[in-house]
C-alpha cells in the first residue's frame, strides 16, 4: 500500500511540474506576441497563434491532459514560428 502512495506522490510531482513548464511557454508565447504587436512588426499567420492557443485549452489532445508533452510541443512551435516570421518580415 506505501508503495502506492508513493507512486501516487511522486505522479503528481511530476504532472504538476510539466504543467508548471507548460504554463511558463504558454505566458512566454503570449508575451511574445504582444511584444511583436507592440513593436508594429508583423505576428505572422493568426492561425499559428490561435491554433496553439486552442490545443492548449481544448480537452481533445494526443496525449492525455495529466501529460502536458504535446502541450508543450505545440506552444515551442507556435513560439518558433512566431520568432522566425518576426525575423523574415522586413521592418
Amino acid at each position: 500500500m506505501d508503495t502506492t502512495v508513493s507512486w501516487i506522490v511522486v505522479a503528481s510531482v511530476v504532472a504538476a511540474a510539466v504543467l508548471a513548464v507548460a504554463v511558463a511557454v504558454f505566458v512566454r508565447l503570449l508575451r511574445t506576441r504582444r511584444g511583436l504587436q507592440e513593436a508594429g512588426l508583423p505576428t505572422g499567420p493568426r492561425w499559428v497563434f490561435w491554433g496553439a492557443l486552442a490545443y492548449f485549452f481544448l480537452p481533445a489532445d494526443l496525449l492525455p491532459d495529466p501529460v502536458y508533452l504535446d502541450d508543450i510541443g505545440v506552444l515551442l512551435l507556435a513560439l518558433r514560428s512566431l520568432r522566425r516570421y518576426s525575423r523574415s518580415e522586413p521592418v
